[in-house]
């Protein structure tokens, strides 16, 4: 069986349109499948409008989260709902054509990896706030975790079902994946597909995506090792830092090293915080959910 998992906020007049698009893509390929709505907190019609897609198709399912907690935590409640042992993800504001998911799909099979990325061409998103920093990102990222996929933020991927359920993903980190599930550089495959303007609605993506980027990015690579241990490491290093910044102060006079170690302080303070809401997130849970 392949599962579908489509994040949706307020996007009650995308869900038709794609949902017609998602099922003859995926009824070409002659197999079972189910399409796993996660509704994450919408203030419009679109509770009411799966609802009614439930009970028209069976093989439709609709988790509603108990508020708005982010396309993170919704990823991570519609992997762990899922039934297949083949995981489709993809945005549902329809700028994903789900026509490129038979091909992924064959691809997963055939070349036995773990992950197949989308890699968006001929992006519809402006230059500066948007395509720009994102080629930023992904070069950044890549160097970083060692997996080098082209279209980190592209949301149509293809899993193999025991790689999407070793994580809780904490909010912000979804823009990691495949590389926070463990996966090497190897066992990933990328599919060039053309992206399309959003059909209704508007984008709930800005500026201020960016610096969440960098902000995680700093936290990664200490996630990508032992998450815990990492954790107590940073916490002693910063109370060694502060330390330090205080004797350089009082007993050196040394207002440059002072704040010099007041920065680095600051800056280790962020990826120790980061790093213990991951951390807690796979003790405690990214979502609360039920089904409808």
């Amino acid at each position: 069986m392949i599962s579908v998992v489509i994040p949706v906020h307020n996007e009650e007049k995308n869900i038709e349109p794609l949902y017609a698009e998602l099922v003859s893509a995926l009824e070409s390929l002659g197999e079972p499948f189910e399409i796993i709505y996660v509704n994450d907190g919408s203030t419009d019609g679109t509770g009411e409008v799966l609802r009614k897609l439930k009970g028209r198709d069976s093989r439709v399912r609709v988790l509603e989260m108990d508020r708005n907690r982010g396309e993170a935590a919704a990823l991570t409640a519609g992997f762990f709902h899922a039934r297949g042992e083949i995981v489709v993800s993809m945005d549902g504001d329809g700028q994903n054509d789900p026509a490129y998911i038979p091909e992924m799909v064959r691809k997963l099979r055939e070349g036995g990896y773990k992950v197949v990325s989308g890699w968006r061409m001929k992006r519809k998103e402006p230059l500066l706030t948007r395509r720009i920093p994102s080629w930023i990102a992904n070069r950044i990222i890549g160097l970083v975790t060692g997996v080098r996929v082209h279209d980190n933020g592209c949301s149509l991927k293809v899993y193999r079902a025991e790689v999407v359920k070793r994580v809780q993903i904490p909010h912000g980190f979804h823009r990691f994946i495949p590389a926070i599930f463990g996966v090497k550089n190897h066992e990933v495959a990328e599919v060039r597909i053309v992206d399309r303007p959003r059909r209704f609605g508007r984008t709930h993506y800005g500026l201020k995506r960016t610096f969440e980027v960098l902000r995680e990015l700093l936290t990664i690579r200490f996630v990508l090792g032992k998450a815990q241990r990492n954790e107590k490491w940073l916490k002693i290093f910063l109370w060694a830092t502060l330390f330090f910044s205080i004797v350089a102060l009082t007993v050196f006079s040394s207002m440059v090293f002072f704040v010099s170690g007041l920065i680095s302080a600051g800056v280790i303070f962020l990826i120790y915080r980061n790093l213990k809401r991951f951390n807690l997130s796979q003790r405690s849970g990214t979502f609360r959910v039920r089904e409808v």
